[in-house]
């Protein structure tokens, strides 16, 4: 393997006195300094992980004594706003349990007395409660199911969730401290996440109809009683079970529910009068909208927005009068903003591709900046740099978006392999969020070029952009991914004759259709996760949202079941001429469920290329579902896929010009 030398910038503002740091334009720490060192190794990339526990969001105190967040180590910890000291407040929170849909937020009550969560630590995932003012830990429902979108109602007697106990997602309550559970609701429907209104004297939930696509608001009195609908939203497929539209936010003076739309073709905010009418866009904008909070005098509207993989934070008057930008970076994203009590700051995340999220406090009249919290150090800091973006033209007039990660020391006319990098979803994005950079900078960093598209179906450039390879997963899509080749190809950095593709889940399927449908253009592959056979989904697959997922893309099963053969790469396994290398988890689910016992969508396609004497590699890590998350597997995953990309992009075998 070439041997290279590496450039580190570190900021050693990060941990004592963190309160002095401030955001750069270009989303750098103020103190940044250049140092060298060598190649970051696979477990120190992996234990990057953001100090406020990755996608929750950091939330205030009551008394605004504290900002809470969930620690990378699964801590429930606590950050003084005003100082910076930091402390934990109960160890191993164990926030887990409720399979592919996720952990719900952990949530104070009202009089800051506790914090609801839920873990199956004790069997089945459960609702527990941890008391602010004795430190004890203990379990408040027994219905051993699934619960999502806990929410205290005012007055702090009862939280509604939604939970699964007889078998589809209805909405219940549960008193506190007794521990009596109501089921509130019994339609067939999904229904989840409530949300109380301000005086306590209603309950709104969100009902989606059988497709996951078409969303009702309904308003219930706490017991459940008279419903009726107030918000009627059309053509939002949600495949996290109803986690993109999430819950409705009342208004603070109860009069107007905020909710977030792809309506107008884009995912926006939007307010609607509780007693009927026309919803209005909050901030009208031809970009994606995350986050949205009501100030809590429900003068403003704070929110996110994403333009191109960077996202920005927003203020917009509740009266629609106007907008503004409170914070945005030529790079990075600032995400999770929460307000304090008193109206006078907001608490957010800012993280960049090189840097994982940490905690700042913006003054909202000033719109200064401070850093309250990080886990990174000067002796800690990621030895990775920044991605290019780029963009590149492909079929049907379209203009890829890609970020392109390079070795940091390569010299002019210097040439490297190099691969393409797909993301799942398809409905994802590759962005300024350092996860989604985290595993490419080991390669990069070892003498590749990556390119990472959004491709087609990819979010964030709006619903027709999304719906784009609706029908044609494999094909239309591989054409960005084909023109991304090309791209590369013209780049004085990379080798033509050696080019890669990877990716996991949708990445891995579109891994499998690279090598199977466009035969030669690749000289190596790795699926991670992936599908070969689309209709093994309605047989074999584990999780209900994955089936959604392929009914909404590639139509109701089995009446297209051409279209799901079209898309089928394990079909045409005998084209394949490129070594692949095919990776899953061994398939073990939490104890509450069943264990998949070897999943077999990745190991088939693996099975029918040995069939036909292919190069073909597989392996299945112990410990994981499907999907390969574990901290020392992923260790494992990173050597393993760098040794096979080495054995066959590396090598000095001489191909044909051309092929």
């Amino acid at each position: 393997m070439r041997e290279h030398r590496f450039f580190v910038v570190a900021a050693g503002c990060a941990l004592a006195g963190g309160l002095a740091c401030a955001l750069e334009e270009d989303g750098s720490l103020s103190d940044a300094s250049d140092i060298a060192a060598g190649p970051i190794g696979a477990a120190e990339l992996v234990d990057l992980r953001a100090a406020v526990g990755g996608s929750r969001s950091p939330q205030w105190a009551p008394d605004g004594s504290r900002i809470t967040f969930v620690s990378a180590s699964g801590d429930l910890a606590g950050v003084d706003p005003d100082t910076g000291s930091f402390e934990v407040l109960t160890p191993n929170l164990t926030l887990s349990g409720v399979g592919s849909l996720g952990a719900p937020q952990p949530v104070w009550s009202p009089d800051g007395r506790f914090v609801a969560y839920t873990t199956d630590r004790d069997g089945a995932p459960d609702i527990y409660l941890w008391s602010a003012e004795d430190g004890s830990d203990r379990r408040l429902t027994r219905l051993s199911a699934r619960a999502n979108g806990l929410a205290w109602s005012p007055d702090g007697k009862w939280i509604a969730f939604a939970g699964d106990r007889f078998g589809n997602m209805d909405i219940w309550k549960v008193s506190v401290p007794g521990g009596e559970a109501h089921r509130l609701t019994h339609d067939a429907l999904y229904e989840g996440y409530p949300s109380w209104a301000p005086d306590g004297g209603a309950l709104f939930y969100v009902r989606m109809d059988d497709r996951w696509v078409d969303h009702d608001v309904i308003e219930v009195t706490p017991d459940g009683a008279n419903p009726r609908t107030v918000v009627a939203d059309r053509g939002f497929f949600d495949y996290r079970a109803g986690r993109a539209f999430g819950a409705v936010q009342p208004s603070p003076d109860g009069e107007h529910l905020l909710f977030r739309s792809q309506r107008s073709g884009w995912l926006n905010f939007w307010i609607a009068p509780r007693e009927g009418g026309e919803a209005r866009p909050v901030a009208a904008s031809d970009h994606d909208q995350s986050d949205a909070r009501w100030s809590p005098d429900g003068a403003w509207i704070s929110y996110t927005e994403n333009r191109g993989g960077v996202h920005s934070l927003r203020l917009a008057a509740a009266d629609g009068s106007g907008s503004r930008v409170l914070l945005e970076r030529e790079t990075g994203a600032a995400l999770r903003p929460e307000w304090s009590a008193d109206g006078d700051r907001i608490s957010y995340t800012f993280e960049t591709p090189a840097r994982p999220a940490e905690l700042f406090v913006l003054d909202v009249a000033s719109g200064e900046s401070a850093l309250t919290h990080s886990e990174i150090g000067a002796d800690a800091d990621p030895a990775i740099g920044l991605p290019e973006k780029i963009s590149y033209p492909s079929t049907d007039g379209l203009t890829i978006e890609a970020y392109v990660h390079r070795p940091p020391d390569a010299a002019p006319g210097e040439r490297f392999p190099a691969m393409v990098w797909i993301h799942g979803g398809p409905t994802s994005q590759f962005d300024d969020q350092f996860r989604r950079h985290q595993q490419v900078h080991f390669f990069a960093q070892r003498g590749y070029v990556v390119l990472m598209p959004n491709i087609r179906g990819s979010s964030g450039y709006g619903l027709a952009f999304e719906d784009l390879n609706n029908g044609c997963w494999g094909h239309c899509d591989l054409e960005d991914v084909l023109a991304g080749v090309d791209y590369l190809k013209t780049r004085s950095d990379v080798d033509p004759d050696r080019i890669g593709v990877t990716g996991t889940s949708y990445g891995g399927i579109m891994t499998m259709a690279a090598v199977a449908f466009a035969p030669g253009v690749f000289q190596a592959a790795i699926s991670l996760s992936g599908y070969g056979d689309m209709t093994e989904f309605h047989a074999t697959v584990h999780e209900l949202q994955h089936i959604k997922l392929v009914e909404y893309e590639l139509g109701p099963y089995p009446e297209n079941l051409d279209t799901y053969l079209n898309s089928s790469s394990i079909l045409k396994a005998h084209q394949v001429t490129t070594p692949t290398f095919v990776i899953q988890g061994e398939g073990v689910a939490a104890d509450w469920r069943l264990r998949e016992d070897q999943p077999q969508a990745a190991l088939n396609f693996a099975r029918k290329l040995d069939q036909h004497y292919k190069i073909v590699r597989y392996k299945a890590y112990p410990g994981e579902g499907y999907y390969v998350y574990g901290r020392q597997n992923t260790i494992h995953k990173l050597h393993d896929m760098l040794d096979f990309f080495e054995e066959f992009l590396v090598t000095d075998i001489q191909y044909p010009t051309g092929e």
